[in-house]
């Protein structure tokens, strides 16, 4: 143990858990004021730099569709001897899971029912419904497309090169910008940079949890028929907790990697259930035609401030979202770039792109159409139901799963059972790569010391304990949206870096596909 401590940099992990802890104190101790401070900074940077986010996001999907087909994309992750650690199919679950996680399974049935109710690019919820339902389905395959996946994967390839390919010995985002920055990675700045990575991982986790507990309450409470409250919330926290805090101990190969192929399993059974049961053709010709909407309007979805009427759906939704991607968007880097070992720079950026937009897309078709059919075809009031409960989404879902034939006995059970894992697998991904993140050296084969990991996944339960005890629990995820503004330079910062050390390493005459080169012939970084 006193080995493994030694590897631990404590400059990084005790100003990281102690920023944490104090603002977990303060917003427990004032939770009125600081939720409006932070609701506040959000409504700010929200619509002040809704600007900068859209950008962002298209950034992102035009450079990653560039670097594919470009004479970098051959490039392997690693030496010319290297092999993939995982399977396709390992590597593309634990991809999914990590960055969706239970997230999915909330909003796919509940977000499309917001919509029907809401005016986006101005159309009238009350004059043209029939336009609103058709946008409702085409939204949900854009806020969770090809967008939110390429934030999510930009920042995969400078940290993959930096320790796959530079063999730099640190799983974190200050040495991906090394390229630029130099040694000033070793320094404060870089110091900064990690720290920020740090608080932004933890607010982001917080979202997850901000979502994940309540829903999880109410489902164990429709089950059992025991009453909603904080106890519930405390025992299925606990629960939780546990579950993913032993599949990050046990590793990535006996325990992440397992976890999250079980968990595909499982929605499959889900989503084919719904879909066979369900309204099938609605569903075909629903997501039919909002792929051909996506398709068609993409440009004007990703780039839509809506400036003259200033209605809000853009700030409230999709400047939301990618926020939020944002945020994530660190772990999931550190974490890919880890299990990305021997694949090449196009093979990662298809795997993102393709089978994680194509997956969020098969959610959204399936549960999505399912609640749009209900509310349009007169099966359910969704959003009465909606609205009488408080906006309680919890309450809501529930009354849709249980329009589902064998609600009761089959699809809650096992709907529980999906949310748990996609939960665990989202948490210890998240352990994991905070462990990695305060771990000195660490190179791309190994793992870093169980003890820490395990320790961070303690962390993030007990967190959520201090916060969900207060309703402080939404202050720490709109802090995340916040940390989210200052993270996107320092995500341009590594796709410079990047591309800096790819013209050292292959030169800039190259004109045609290059080929992985060997380690000898790589340049030192700096």
């Amino acid at each position: 143990m006193a080995e493994e401590s030694a590897r631990i940099d404590h400059s990084l992990m005790w100003p990281g858990v102690t920023v944490i802890g104090l603002i977990g104190v303060l917003l427990s101790v004032f939770p009125t004021s600081g939720r409006a401070v932070v609701d506040s900074l959000f409504h700010i940077l929200t619509h002040n730099f809704k600007w900068l986010f859209l950008i962002f996001g298209l950034f992102c999907v035009v450079f990653l569709i560039w670097l594919a087909f470009s004479k970098w994309g051959n490039i392997k992750l690693g030496g010319p001897e290297d092999e993939p650690e995982f399977s396709t199919y390992a590597w593309a679950s634990m991809i999914f899971c990590a960055g969706i996680g239970i997230a999915i399974v909330y909003w796919a049935f509940i977000e499309p029912v917001y919509y029907l109710n809401t005016s986006m690019l101005h159309v009238n919820p009350e004059t043209q419904k029939g336009l609103l339902g058709e946008l409702a389905g085409m939204y949900g395959q854009f806020h969770w497309g090809i967008t939110p996946w390429a934030i999510y994967a930009l920042p995969t390839f400078p940290i993959a090169y930096a320790i796959h390919v530079k063999k730099i010995p640190a799983l974190r985002l200050s040495a991906a910008c090394r390229g630029i920055i130099g040694d000033q990675a070793n320094g404060p700045l870089g110091k900064l940079i990690d720290i920020v990575v740090i608080f932004a991982m933890i607010g982001g986790v917080g979202t997850t949890l901000g979502l994940a507990v309540p829903l999880g309450t109410a489902l164990v409470a429709e089950m059992t028929g025991l009453a909603e409250s904080f106890s519930l919330q405390v025992i299925v926290l606990l629960v939780w907790t546990a579950l993913f805090t032993i599949t990050v101990w046990a590793g990535l190969k006996k325990g992440i990697a397992k976890l999250a192929s079980l968990n595909t399993y499982i929605a499959y059974f889900l989503l084919l259930y719904v879909f066979i049961i369900g309204p099938t053709t609605f569903i075909l010709n629903n997501w039919c035609n909002s792929i051909g909407l996506v398709l068609s309007d993409f440009l004007r979805l990703s780039l839509w401030t809506d400036p003259i009427t200033n209605g809000g759906f853009p700030e409230s939704w999709t400047v939301f979202y990618w926020a939020w991607w944002v945020a994530y968007a660190p772990m999931m880097g550190l974490f890919v770039a880890r299990i990305s070992k021997g694949r090449t720079i196009r093979q990662v950026i298809f795997g993102e792109l393709v089978y994680g937009s194509l997956g969020c897309g098969v959610f959204f078709a399936i549960w999505g159409g399912y609640a749009i059919h209900l509310q349009t075809s007169g099966g359910l009031d969704v959003y009465s139901i909606l609205k009488a409960s408080g906006w309680s989404n919890n309450v809501t879902i529930v009354a849709i799963l249980n329009t589902i034939p064998g609600a009761k006995y089959i699809y809650i059970p096992v709907f529980t059972i999906l949310c748990s894992i996609f939960l665990a697998t989202t948490l210890n991904s998240a352990a994991y790569t905070l462990s990695s993140q305060v771990t000195k050296e660490l190179s791309g084969d190994q793992e870093p010391p169980r003890w820490n990991r395990t320790l961070w996944g303690l962390l993030l339960g007990l967190l959520a304990l201090g916060l969900l005890s207060t309703g402080a629990l939404k202050a720490v995820q709109l802090s995340s949206i916040v940390v989210a503004l200052p993270l996107i330079p320092v995500l341009v910062l590594m796709v410079f870096s990047l591309m800096k050390w790819l013209k050292e390493d292959y030169g800039e005459t190259l004109t045609t596909q290059v080929e992985c080169i060997p380690q000898e012939k790589i340049k030192p970084a700096v």
